[in-house]
Protein backbone atom coordinates (compact mmCIF):
# COMPACT_ATOMS: atom_id res chain seq x y z
CA UNK A 1 0.00 0.00 0.00
CA UNK A 2 1.43 3.22 -0.99
CA UNK A 3 0.77 6.63 0.93
CA UNK A 4 1.34 9.92 -0.59
CA UNK A 5 0.38 12.31 1.84
CA UNK A 6 -1.61 14.97 -0.33
CA UNK A 7 -3.68 12.55 -2.12
CA UNK A 8 -4.71 11.53 0.92
CA UNK A 9 -8.08 12.92 2.68
CA UNK A 10 -10.64 12.48 4.99
CA UNK A 11 -14.14 13.28 3.61
CA UNK A 12 -17.39 13.24 5.70
CA UNK A 13 -19.93 10.86 3.90
CA UNK A 14 -22.41 10.71 6.76
CA UNK A 15 -23.04 12.18 9.64
CA UNK A 16 -25.23 9.97 12.23
CA UNK A 17 -27.51 11.76 14.64
CA UNK A 18 -30.16 10.90 17.53
CA UNK A 19 -28.15 10.95 20.50
CA UNK A 20 -29.42 13.52 22.84
CA UNK A 21 -26.19 14.00 24.80
CA UNK A 22 -22.21 13.43 24.15
CA UNK A 23 -21.03 10.20 21.81
CA UNK A 24 -18.41 8.30 24.43
CA UNK A 25 -17.60 5.18 22.32
CA UNK A 26 -17.96 3.14 19.14
CA UNK A 27 -17.63 -0.12 18.38
CA UNK A 28 -18.39 -2.12 14.63
CA UNK A 29 -19.55 -5.51 14.63
CA UNK A 30 -16.56 -7.59 13.55
CA UNK A 31 -19.35 -10.15 11.56
CA UNK A 32 -20.75 -7.69 9.77
CA UNK A 33 -19.33 -5.83 6.25
CA UNK A 34 -18.42 -8.63 4.31
CA UNK A 35 -19.92 -11.23 2.90
CA UNK A 36 -22.90 -9.61 1.86
CA UNK A 37 -23.86 -8.75 5.36
CA UNK A 38 -24.67 -4.68 5.90
CA UNK A 39 -22.00 -3.26 8.53
CA UNK A 40 -23.82 -2.51 11.97
CA UNK A 41 -22.30 0.08 14.18
CA UNK A 42 -22.76 0.37 18.08
CA UNK A 43 -22.47 3.67 19.57
CA UNK A 44 -23.14 4.65 23.50
CA UNK A 45 -23.69 8.02 24.93
CA UNK A 46 -24.26 10.56 27.87
CA UNK A 47 -27.67 9.90 27.28
CA UNK A 48 -27.89 6.73 28.87
CA UNK A 49 -28.38 4.58 25.30
CA UNK A 50 -26.93 2.90 22.74
CA UNK A 51 -28.13 3.02 19.46
CA UNK A 52 -27.47 0.90 16.69
CA UNK A 53 -26.72 1.55 13.20
CA UNK A 54 -26.81 -0.74 9.97
CA UNK A 55 -25.48 0.25 6.39
CA UNK A 56 -28.30 -0.22 3.87
CA UNK A 57 -27.14 -2.61 0.85
CA UNK A 58 -24.91 -1.52 -1.80
CA UNK A 59 -22.55 0.77 0.58
CA UNK A 60 -25.90 3.06 0.91
CA UNK A 61 -26.41 5.32 4.79
CA UNK A 62 -26.36 4.49 7.26
CA UNK A 63 -29.65 3.82 9.87
CA UNK A 64 -30.75 3.65 13.59
CA UNK A 65 -32.23 0.13 13.52
CA UNK A 66 -32.15 0.21 17.69
CA UNK A 67 -32.11 2.17 20.47
CA UNK A 68 -30.97 0.08 23.90
CA UNK A 69 -32.47 2.04 26.43
CA UNK A 70 -34.24 1.54 30.15
CA UNK A 71 -31.44 -0.44 31.37
CA UNK A 72 -28.48 1.62 32.05
CA UNK A 73 -29.37 4.69 34.29
CA UNK A 74 -26.46 7.22 33.30
CA UNK A 75 -24.00 7.56 30.86
CA UNK A 76 -22.59 4.44 28.67
CA UNK A 77 -18.96 4.93 28.55
CA UNK A 78 -18.31 2.13 26.31
CA UNK A 79 -19.13 -0.56 24.55
CA UNK A 80 -17.67 -3.87 23.03
CA UNK A 81 -19.22 -6.96 20.63
CA UNK A 82 -18.11 -9.81 21.13
CA UNK A 83 -16.15 -11.77 18.34
CA UNK A 84 -18.25 -13.60 17.20
CA UNK A 85 -20.82 -10.49 16.73
CA UNK A 86 -23.45 -12.28 18.85
CA UNK A 87 -23.41 -10.55 22.56
CA UNK A 88 -22.52 -6.65 23.00
CA UNK A 89 -21.23 -5.41 25.83
CA UNK A 90 -22.11 -2.15 27.52
CA UNK A 91 -20.06 -0.56 30.46
CA UNK A 92 -21.69 2.81 32.27
CA UNK A 93 -21.07 5.05 35.22
CA UNK A 94 -24.07 3.41 36.79
CA UNK A 95 -21.63 0.73 38.17
CA UNK A 96 -22.73 -1.97 36.22
CA UNK A 97 -21.88 -3.53 32.83
CA UNK A 98 -24.49 -5.19 30.55
CA UNK A 99 -24.68 -7.82 28.38
CA UNK A 100 -27.16 -7.41 24.80
CA UNK A 101 -27.93 -10.90 23.01
CA UNK A 102 -29.54 -9.89 19.21
CA UNK A 103 -32.57 -12.35 19.11
CA UNK A 104 -35.50 -12.33 17.13
CA UNK A 105 -34.44 -8.68 15.44
CA UNK A 106 -34.66 -7.25 19.02
CA UNK A 107 -31.70 -6.66 21.51
CA UNK A 108 -32.56 -7.98 24.77
CA UNK A 109 -30.28 -7.55 28.03
CA UNK A 110 -29.43 -10.91 29.25
CA UNK A 111 -27.05 -9.93 32.15
CA UNK A 112 -25.90 -7.26 33.83
CA UNK A 113 -22.43 -7.62 35.72
CA UNK A 114 -22.47 -5.87 39.13
CA UNK A 115 -19.66 -5.36 41.38
CA UNK A 116 -17.71 -2.49 40.36
CA UNK A 117 -18.05 0.20 43.61
CA UNK A 118 -18.76 3.17 41.09
CA UNK A 119 -18.07 4.15 37.43
CA UNK A 120 -16.99 1.33 35.11
CA UNK A 121 -15.12 3.30 32.01
CA UNK A 122 -14.24 0.34 29.71
CA UNK A 123 -15.07 -3.02 28.44
CA UNK A 124 -13.06 -5.59 26.11
CA UNK A 125 -13.80 -9.17 24.75
CA UNK A 126 -10.53 -11.33 24.23
CA UNK A 127 -10.22 -12.41 21.08
CA UNK A 128 -11.79 -15.91 21.75
CA UNK A 129 -14.10 -14.45 23.50
CA UNK A 130 -14.18 -16.69 26.74
CA UNK A 131 -13.19 -13.52 28.74
CA UNK A 132 -14.37 -10.34 29.27
CA UNK A 133 -12.52 -7.43 30.66
CA UNK A 134 -14.04 -4.33 32.99
CA UNK A 135 -12.71 -1.34 34.33
CA UNK A 136 -13.56 1.75 36.48
CA UNK A 137 -13.55 5.02 38.72
CA UNK A 138 -12.58 2.57 41.82
CA UNK A 139 -9.08 2.09 40.27
CA UNK A 140 -9.68 -1.87 40.08
CA UNK A 141 -9.88 -4.13 36.59
CA UNK A 142 -12.22 -7.20 37.18
CA UNK A 143 -11.61 -10.23 34.46
CA UNK A 144 -15.14 -12.35 34.06
CA UNK A 145 -15.58 -15.77 32.68
CA UNK A 146 -18.30 -16.58 30.02
CA UNK A 147 -20.30 -19.45 30.67
CA UNK A 148 -22.83 -21.12 28.60
CA UNK A 149 -26.67 -19.59 28.84
CA UNK A 150 -25.22 -16.12 28.92
CA UNK A 151 -23.62 -16.43 32.99
CA UNK A 152 -21.06 -14.67 33.94
CA UNK A 153 -18.19 -15.32 36.84
CA UNK A 154 -15.84 -12.74 38.09
CA UNK A 155 -12.23 -14.97 38.64
CA UNK A 156 -9.88 -12.07 39.09
CA UNK A 157 -10.51 -8.75 40.58
CA UNK A 158 -7.17 -6.68 39.84
CA UNK A 159 -6.02 -3.96 42.13
CA UNK A 160 -2.37 -1.97 41.19
CA UNK A 161 -3.54 1.27 39.30
CA UNK A 162 -3.57 4.41 41.65
CA UNK A 163 -6.16 6.25 40.35
CA UNK A 164 -9.41 5.40 37.60
CA UNK A 165 -8.76 3.31 35.22
CA UNK A 166 -9.41 4.56 31.97
CA UNK A 167 -9.64 1.60 29.15
CA UNK A 168 -8.75 -2.17 29.07
CA UNK A 169 -7.65 -4.01 25.78
CA UNK A 170 -6.73 -7.65 25.34
CA UNK A 171 -4.33 -8.69 23.26
CA UNK A 172 -5.47 -9.73 19.72
CA UNK A 173 -3.31 -12.63 19.82
CA UNK A 174 -2.69 -13.54 23.62
CA UNK A 175 -4.65 -13.97 26.64
CA UNK A 176 -2.99 -11.01 28.04
CA UNK A 177 -4.63 -7.67 29.59
CA UNK A 178 -3.74 -4.45 29.28
CA UNK A 179 -5.16 -1.17 31.26
CA UNK A 180 -3.95 2.40 31.18
CA UNK A 181 -5.27 5.18 33.97
CA UNK A 182 -5.99 8.39 35.13
CA UNK A 183 -2.55 7.23 37.32
CA UNK A 184 -0.33 7.51 33.80
CA UNK A 185 0.79 4.12 33.51
CA UNK A 186 -0.16 1.25 31.62
CA UNK A 187 -0.49 -2.47 33.17
CA UNK A 188 0.10 -5.27 31.73
CA UNK A 189 -1.72 -8.54 33.55
CA UNK A 190 -1.35 -12.04 32.57
CA UNK A 191 -2.52 -14.94 34.21
CA UNK A 192 -0.09 -17.24 36.93
CA UNK A 193 -0.63 -20.62 34.87
CA UNK A 194 -0.03 -22.51 38.18
CA UNK A 195 -2.69 -20.78 40.01
CA UNK A 196 -4.98 -19.40 37.47
CA UNK A 197 -5.12 -16.13 39.04
CA UNK A 198 -4.19 -13.01 37.08
CA UNK A 199 -1.24 -10.70 38.30
CA UNK A 200 0.41 -7.52 36.97
CA UNK A 201 3.61 -8.56 35.09
CA UNK A 202 4.91 -5.00 34.42
CA UNK A 203 4.39 -1.31 33.93
CA UNK A 204 4.90 0.91 31.36
CA UNK A 205 5.68 4.60 32.88
CA UNK A 206 7.27 7.31 32.43
CA UNK A 207 10.58 5.56 33.79
CA UNK A 208 11.01 3.65 30.68
CA UNK A 209 9.53 6.74 28.13
CA UNK A 210 5.80 6.04 29.01
CA UNK A 211 3.38 9.15 29.45
CA UNK A 212 3.67 11.60 31.86
CA UNK A 213 -0.21 12.76 32.32
CA UNK A 214 -2.78 10.78 32.01
CA UNK A 215 -3.48 7.32 29.70
CA UNK A 216 -6.49 7.87 28.11
CA UNK A 217 -6.47 4.54 25.76
CA UNK A 218 -4.64 2.22 23.74
CA UNK A 219 -4.58 -0.26 21.08
CA UNK A 220 -3.32 -2.51 18.99
CA UNK A 221 -1.99 -3.45 15.19
CA UNK A 222 -3.52 -6.69 13.89
CA UNK A 223 -0.82 -8.41 14.27
CA UNK A 224 -0.05 -6.88 18.33
CA UNK A 225 3.64 -6.79 17.76
CA UNK A 226 2.54 -3.26 18.27
CA UNK A 227 0.60 -0.81 20.65
CA UNK A 228 -0.42 3.26 20.03
CA UNK A 229 -1.40 4.48 23.54
CA UNK A 230 -2.88 8.14 23.59
CA UNK A 231 -2.67 10.68 26.44
CA UNK A 232 -3.54 13.93 28.28
CA UNK A 233 0.27 15.06 27.94
CA UNK A 234 -0.47 16.04 24.41
CA UNK A 235 1.17 12.44 22.95
CA UNK A 236 0.58 9.55 21.34
CA UNK A 237 3.55 6.83 21.55
CA UNK A 238 4.12 3.18 19.86
CA UNK A 239 5.11 0.23 21.24
CA UNK A 240 6.76 -2.87 20.54
CA UNK A 241 6.03 -6.24 21.12
CA UNK A 242 7.30 -9.27 21.93
CA UNK A 243 4.86 -11.85 20.58
CA UNK A 244 6.92 -15.32 20.91
CA UNK A 245 7.83 -14.46 24.49
CA UNK A 246 4.48 -13.41 25.03
CA UNK A 247 2.47 -16.61 23.94
CA UNK A 248 5.86 -18.57 25.56
CA UNK A 249 4.37 -17.06 29.20
CA UNK A 250 7.31 -14.29 28.96
CA UNK A 251 6.73 -10.40 30.14
CA UNK A 252 6.04 -8.21 27.19
CA UNK A 253 8.49 -6.71 26.14
CA UNK A 254 8.25 -2.90 24.73
CA UNK A 255 10.74 -0.95 22.24
CA UNK A 256 11.45 2.64 23.18
CA UNK A 257 8.40 4.67 22.73
CA UNK A 258 7.95 7.19 19.67
CA UNK A 259 6.57 9.83 20.19
CA UNK A 260 4.82 11.13 17.34
CA UNK A 261 4.57 14.41 18.76
CA UNK A 262 7.62 15.47 16.79
CA UNK A 263 5.68 16.30 13.70
CA UNK A 264 2.96 18.12 15.15
CA UNK A 265 2.21 19.99 18.82
CA UNK A 266 -1.70 18.76 20.09
CA UNK A 267 -3.60 21.83 21.03
CA UNK A 268 -5.66 19.08 23.73
CA UNK A 269 -5.13 16.29 25.32
CA UNK A 270 -5.12 13.41 23.14
CA UNK A 271 -8.20 11.06 23.94
CA UNK A 272 -8.37 7.80 21.24
CA UNK A 273 -6.15 6.36 18.78
CA UNK A 274 -6.83 3.50 16.78
CA UNK A 275 -4.77 0.94 14.58
CA UNK A 276 -5.70 -0.26 11.07
CA UNK A 277 -4.93 -3.62 9.00
CA UNK A 278 -2.58 -2.01 7.26
CA UNK A 279 -0.89 -0.07 10.06
CA UNK A 280 -2.49 3.46 9.17
CA UNK A 281 -2.85 5.18 13.05
CA UNK A 282 -5.72 6.95 13.50
CA UNK A 283 -6.55 10.10 16.61
CA UNK A 284 -8.40 12.09 17.88
CA UNK A 285 -8.28 15.06 20.20
CA UNK A 286 -9.52 17.85 22.45
CA UNK A 287 -8.58 20.24 19.14
CA UNK A 288 -11.38 18.39 17.57
CA UNK A 289 -9.37 17.23 15.01
CA UNK A 290 -8.76 13.86 12.85
CA UNK A 291 -5.07 12.61 12.34
CA UNK A 292 -3.77 9.85 10.40
CA UNK A 293 -0.11 8.16 10.72
CA UNK A 294 1.77 5.50 9.10
CA UNK A 295 5.26 4.06 9.57
CA UNK A 296 7.87 5.82 7.39
CA UNK A 297 9.34 3.34 4.96
CA UNK A 298 13.03 4.55 6.14
CA UNK A 299 13.92 2.20 8.91
CA UNK A 300 16.18 3.92 11.79
CA UNK A 301 18.55 2.44 14.18
CA UNK A 302 16.53 3.45 17.21
CA UNK A 303 13.28 1.94 16.00
CA UNK A 304 10.83 3.23 12.98
CA UNK A 305 9.34 6.45 12.90
CA UNK A 306 6.01 7.83 12.38
CA UNK A 307 4.73 10.33 9.56
CA UNK A 308 1.75 12.49 9.51
CA UNK A 309 -0.21 11.24 6.34
CA UNK A 310 -2.88 13.60 6.61
CA UNK A 311 -5.65 15.22 9.24
CA UNK A 312 -9.03 16.66 9.32
CA UNK A 313 -9.34 20.14 11.20
CA UNK A 314 -12.80 20.98 13.01
CA UNK A 315 -13.60 17.08 11.78
CA UNK A 316 -16.78 17.44 15.13
CA UNK A 317 -17.64 20.24 17.07
CA UNK A 318 -16.21 19.49 20.26
CA UNK A 319 -13.68 17.08 21.43
CA UNK A 320 -13.51 13.72 19.97
CA UNK A 321 -13.54 10.67 21.92
CA UNK A 322 -13.34 7.47 20.03
CA UNK A 323 -12.23 6.87 16.38
CA UNK A 324 -12.67 3.29 15.33
CA UNK A 325 -11.99 1.76 12.05
CA UNK A 326 -14.08 -0.67 10.28
CA UNK A 327 -12.15 -3.57 9.76
CA UNK A 328 -14.25 -5.45 7.36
Amino acid sequence: MNFVDDSVELREVQKLEGHTDRVWGLAWNPATGSAGIPAVLASCSGDKTVRIWQQNPSNGPFQCTAVLEETHTRTVRSCAWSPSGKLLATASFDATTAIWEHSGGDFECVSTLEGHENEVKSVSWNASGSLLATCGRDKSVWIWEVLPGNEFECVSVLQGHAQDVKMVQWHPTVDVLFSCSYDNTVKVWAEDGDSDDWHCVQTLGESNNGHSSTVWALSFNATGDKMVTSSDDLTIKIWGADIIRMQSGGIFAPLPAIMIEQFFQYIGQVFTSEYDREGVIASGAADDAVRLFVESEESKIDGPTYNLLTRKEKAHDMDINSVQWNSA
